[in-house]
């Protein structure tokens, strides 16, 4: 890596996404055409899967690590385990092919202008196409948005998007903090980012019919984002890592 890039880690947790994580890693080449001062690091982090996603992403030329404990949360704190020492951004990305990894730029821009440390890809706020996200989903998560807003008081549109990206410093202040095991792993970055005075905020994505199917239960996972809401507003930053087993 030259002085003039800028290095980009981009960790995609997947379960049995066979059918889409080949779209994924290439649509990252097809968003950094003609962007020369960024380069990219992708990690897929394969979550348990019994198909061949790990075997098509080694063959798509990307770094894959396996995370045996099946769960969205265990995936992405390995992910973050793994993150290139020269890493100067972080993006996170589902690796069913429904966000756009054309649309990178978007979120790496506000980060590198220096505007803001964290930025949330809002599906919300953005555009749905077809039935991308049913009625359920959409309004868990209009309800769980409007609350962390009102009571953390964040300027987020979609606090369950799977696309962010982070300034590294963020990583390594949230990383030793963090506990979730599987889908509620945004709700808790937001909220504990919220205590951790960065800058965030969202910006409109493409959210498309995924590939495959879902592992998501949305009453079973979501009463777990709820608990992960309600137990967090206790939740204070400590910087002494001895400290952290008295937050849980």
């Amino acid at each position: 890596m030259t002085d003039s890039k800028h290095l980009v880690t981009v960790i995609i947790p997947c379960h049995n996404e066979e059918a889409s994580i080949a779209k994924v890693i290439e649509g990252f080449k097809k968003g950094m055409l003609g962007k020369d001062s960024f380069t990219f690091d992708t990690l897929v982090v394969d979550n348990n899967s019994t198909d061949k996603t790990a075997e098509i992403a080694k063959e798509a030329g990307v770094r894959v690590i396996n995370e045996p404990r099946k769960g969205k949360g265990y995936a992405m704190r390995t992910g973050f385990k793994n993150i290139d020492p020269n890493a100067e951004y972080v993006v996170m990305i589902d690796g069913d092919d429904t966000y756009r990894p054309e649309e990178v730029m978007r979120l790496l821009e506000p980060l590198h202008s220096d505007f803001c440390d964290v930025v949330v890809g809002s599906r919300l706020g953005g555009k749905i196409h077809g039935d991308a996200m049913n009625f359920v989903n959409r309004g868990g998560n209009w309800i769980y948005t409007f609350l962390v807003r009102i009571i953390y008081r964040l300027n987020v549109t979609d606090v369950l998007s799977g696309y962010v990206a982070w300034k590294r410093r963020v990583i390594d202040n949230l990383e030793p903090h963090l506990r979730s095991q599987g889908f509620a792993i945004e709700m808790e970055m937001i909220t504990k980012m919220s205590k951790l005075d960065v800058g965030l905020y969202s910006v409109p994505i493409s959210y498309h019919q995924r590939s495959g199917f879902s592992s998501l239960k949305p009453f079973h996972d979501g009463a777990k984002i709820l608990k992960t809401f309600s137990k967090n507003l206790r939740w204070s930053y400590s910087k002494n890592i001895d400290d952290l087993e008295k937050e849980i």
